[in-house]
């Protein structure tokens, strides 16, 4: 995909993603020190810090002229979990049991402001998600890192510029994988393009260590892992049933051995 993300047709040029990447690996900056690290002269930096899209609503000056980021590019992701209906380390997540996660994802769902009409099966699909997700994290008992980092519901709406929506992020040393889920056996390729939708944003928030994977994820289908096209270019996507989820961390992060 594309390295630049457009905000509302607003290209993030590589100084803004430089400025703001900086300004979100660290706990509070001057401007005088965001240009000792960047190439830009201070004119420019300020031009960026008061009107660029992603300085505007992701990150704020405080009373001793220091800015920071709603979202650190450290790990863990500080300022993450404000954004999402429940968000945790996976260990945590999985200590857990079913009632006492619902309970605190529907708080957190409120707090975000996220429309919990249950008319159309929201709720059940909420715990599918969850019900997916240990099945996953079973099926990796013996790789993955209790640290890793897993949100659910994540919403970050801020103004006209930034809009980035994930079911569930799951965080690892260096890996995103944006699950977009749906209780269904077949991909429309309407749900397939909206799976991969916000990649190049989660990129630009979570900072250039991170490879961001998006992935349809069907819950009533069985036994299938495939890559389906996103009608741009020869660009392509995985879709997995729930079943085979353990086979998209496979293959990116690679812990099978012959």
């Amino acid at each position: 995909m594309n390295s630049k993300i457009c905000l509302c047709d607003k290209k993030a040029d590589i100084l803004e993603r430089a400025i703001y990447s900086e300004i979100c690996s660290h706990d509070g900056l001057k401007a005088k020190d965001i240009c000792k690290n960047i190439s830009a002269d201070r004119k420019t930096i300020n031009q960026y810090l008061y009107k660029a899209p992603l300085m505007r609503e992701l990150c704020y000056r405080d009373d001793d002229y220091k800015w920071h980021g709603l979202v650190r590019q450290n790990r863990p992701h500080i300022g993450l979990g404000d954004f999402c209906g429940y968000y945790s380390s996976v260990g945590e997540f999985l200590e857990l049991e079913e009632e006492e996660w619902f309970k605190t994802m529907l708080s957190g769902c409120k707090n975000i402001g996220r429309n919990l009409n249950d008319t159309r099966g929201l709720f059940h699909s909420f715990r599918d998600c969850r019900n997916v997700m240990v099945q996953l994290f079973e099926d990796l008992e013996s790789v993955f890192q209790p640290d890793w980092e897993i949100a659910f519901e994540l919403r970050i709406n801020r103004a006209r510029y930034i809009r980035i929506y994930a079911d569930v992020l799951v965080l690892t040393e260096d890996k995103a994988f944006s699950l977009e889920f749906k209780m269904k056996d077949k991909a429309m390729p309407e749900e397939v393009r909206q799976a991969a939708k916000y990649t190049e944003y989660l990129e630009v928030i979570l900072g250039s260590e991170y490879d961001v994977i998006p992935c349809l994820v069907l819950t009533k289908a069985d036994d299938l892992y495939r890559y389906e096209p996103l009608g741009v270019g020869d660009a392509l996507i995985p879709v997995c049933s729930g079943n085979m989820l353990f086979n998209l961390f496979d293959e990116y992060i690679g812990f099978l051995k012959e």
